[in-house]
């Protein structure tokens, strides 16, 4: 039989590990909860903390109704951080919405003064099935995804209850004589708890769990309930460490945020410090606990939950008229002395992966707006210098051009970078398809990058030449350029749109301008060179600026459709539209097999490129084991179907196919 030291022990040990894991749980169980609410709202969140923020009041109503939706502050105020840093709130409406945020977390600590007071367990198993029904229907997964959250924050904290109950700590001589030893009348002692609970919160970043603890030793009648109130100020203080981490790597106006948030709850921290005691009173009477007699224990997780609300409601009330004055306080204390870097790829997203996978995709957004302006600033540089006759600023303008192509090829690997870290999070389908939707804007942004760079190498190399275009060709090249701008322009209406408000007729109307353009030049150009206006050299010289033009409109037509999530592939009068699987010639369907389509659409997308035949295997075929030959006889029988666009379709002997044109 084994000493009874040692059963004493292993007693404890389990309870202790009981303990641990009831936490975990309840760590776990809130996560799990605000991320399948977040899914489920989906942008929703994004657009009620952009657009709900007009004045101070709908900021503060905002930011509470938000965190009570996603039961977390500090999802709350990661997701407020990165919107400043992203620049679609100002840091008064930010201050707002964090002050709300505050308000909104107080709904925690009741639901775990409930865990408290009534048998949760009767509800933990229904959740669980519920849940595990719904999580199997891709309709009703998050639904499903919340359930379990649910289910498992309500078993921590059946199991938190459980484990205080087993280590019967009001009759531990040792834990009771720690306790009171200190003296609850002492502001020391106050302070020492509040140091500790904010060192605590900081360290397993979790005010949720900070609080679940002091419940727990406050209900069990061990720990006095000024100490505990003290804890959770400390709580308060230590769970702004999130935003403020969040920030570290973001812009000056993200960091001042997150800096009001600590300043707000140390205020409030501070001045329920003055009025402590009678403070604390009063919030005990109002719950019916007499701190003085000690007895009633149970009241204790509902008067932990009623001082919560009332300090960050009272703070609230005390500081949402003085937003001005704490905004001027964080700017002073945080001075913008950082010099803008013309040069410096990202803005939005230099900080790293937020905690929330939409916010992170937001982000990802706002700096491909960046990317695309950038591109159009560019290509205004290429016109400019098509029209430059002085010799200095033609070669300063040139080396911007070059600058700004090296800056798109870092700023498509960067944020690529940035997406790929994203898409390795836990995402809904709809953010799945946003991330991938990206990936093809950017490529398609720096193969806008290329074409101006082509255009001005092409326009440097004429001038090295000594060689100039007709002023009929100028006059032409103008038109075009003028058109391929308005493309530009309409691409960043659409970027800068809301996907459900915009259509793609407006850039598909310029992209056949483009096109119909593009025909007449040539054109005019072949008449030209026959009537030797010009010498053959020349004339190809310029069809090529005017074929890159055009590619340049067929690129940007490619970012509008990946923006709107609609996919296509259009040349000339050939169209394909992907999610549809239909192909068009001159208006007129055409029918190919799976693999046809496939084949088309991998040629389209990377037209005059050349695709080797095992890029074209391991991209229509996949997984499926095929041998060139297979290949040749489906390109064949695709050029069959094509008609007049079947001579498009080039092999290159002993490298693969390209579409021409």
């Amino acid at each position: 039989m084994p000493p009874k030291s040692l059963k004493y022990k292993t007693m404890t040990l389990e309870i202790v590990l009981q303990l641990l894991g009831s936490l975990a749980l309840l760590i776990y169980g809130m996560k799990t909860m605000s991320d399948a609410l977040q899914k489920m709202a989906g942008s929703g969140l994004r657009h009620i903390l952009g657009r709900m923020t007009t004045n101070r009041l709908t900021g503060m109503l905002t930011g509470t109704f938000v965190t009570c939706a996603v039961q977390s502050s500090s999802a709350t105020t990661v997701m407020t951080v990165s919107f400043v840093s992203a620049g679609l709130l100002t840091l008064a409406q930010a201050i707002s919405v964090i002050m709300g945020a505050n308000i909104g977390t107080t709904l925690t600590a009741w639901i775990m003064s409930l865990g408290y007071n009534f048998n949760l367990s009767v509800v933990v198993f229904p959740a669980f099935l519920v849940g595990m029904v719904l999580i199997y229907k891709k309709r009703h997964r998050y639904a499903g995804e919340f359930l379990f959250g649910l289910a498992f924050l309500f078993w921590s904290l059946v199991m938190l209850s459980g484990a205080g109950k087993a280590m019967d700590l009001q009759h531990n001589a040792q834990v009771v004589s720690f306790f009171s030893s200190f003296d609850t009348s002492s502001y020391l002692t106050i302070f020492i708890f509040l140091i500790a609970g904010t060192l605590i919160t900081c360290i397993v970043q979790s005010s949720a769990a900070v609080m679940a603890i002091t419940i727990l030793l406050c209900s069990t009648g061990v720990l006095p309930i000024y100490m505990g109130i003290a804890l959770v100020m400390g709580e308060n203080i230590g769970t702004t460490a999130t935003a403020n981490l969040a920030a570290l790597g973001a812009g000056i106006e993200a960091r001042r945020a997150a800096l009001a948030h600590l300043l707000f709850n140390m205020f409030g921290v501070v001045w329920v410090l003055i009025v402590f005691y009678p403070f604390v009173d009063l919030v005990c009477s109002i719950v019916g606990y007499n701190p003085a007699i000690g007895s009633q224990t149970a009241l204790l997780p509902v008067v932990l939950a009623m001082f919560h609300t009332c300090f960050n409601v009272l703070n609230t009330a005390l500081l949402i008229g003085f937003i001005p004055q704490m905004e001027r306080i964080v700017c002073r204390l945080l001075p913008d002395r950082q010099l803008t870097k013309p040069n410096a790829t990202l803005h939005f997203i230099d900080g790293g992966v937020m905690a929330t996978p939409e916010i992170s995709v937001m982000q990802a957004q706002k700096e491909i707006i960046h990317f695309a302006e950038r591109m159009q600033r560019m290509f205004g540089m290429t016109r400019t210098l098509t029209d430059e006759k002085d010799k200095k600023e033609f070669e300063r303008q040139y080396e911007r051009i070059e600058r700004y192509e090296t800056i798109a090829d870092n700023m498509e690997i960067e944020i690529a970078t940035y997406l790929e870290q994203v898409s390795n999070d836990h995402l809904s389908d709809a953010t799945k398809d946003k991330i991938r939707m990206m990936f093809r804007q950017i490529g398609e942004l720096e193969s806008i990058g290329d074409a101006c760079f082509k255009m001005a190498r092409t326009i440097k190399n004429l001038r090295e030449n000594r060689e100039d275009f007709t002023p009929g060709q100028y006059a032409r090249l103008r038109d075009m350029q003028h058109l391929v701008n308005e493309a530009l322009t309409q691409m960043m209406v659409v970027l800068n749109g809301r996907r459900e408000n915009l259509t793609i007729d407006a850039s598909r109307d310029i992209e056949t301008d483009i096109n119909t353009m593009r025909d007449s030049i040539k054109a005019q150009t072949l008449s030209d060179v026959n009537s030797h206006a010009y010498s053959y050299t020349l004339g190809t010289i310029y069809t090529d600026i005017v074929t890159d033009c055009e590619k340049l409109g067929d690129y940007v037509m490619n970012v509008v459709e990946a923006r709107l999530g609609k996919r296509y592939q259009n040349y000339n009068g050939l169209k394909m539209n992907v999610d549809r699987r239909t192909v068009t010639i001159d208006g007129q369907p055409i029918s190919l097999t799976r693999t046809e389509f496939d084949l088309l659409y991998q040629l389209l997308a990377h037209r005059n490129h050349v695709l080797s035949r095992q890029q074209l295997m391991d991209t229509v075929w996949a997984d499926v084991i095929v041998t060139e030959r297979t290949v040749n006889v489906h390109v064949t029988r695709l050029r069959k179907k094509l008609g007049l666009y079947a001579q498009n379709i080039v092999s290159r002997q002993g490298l693969g196919y390209v579409f021409e044109g």
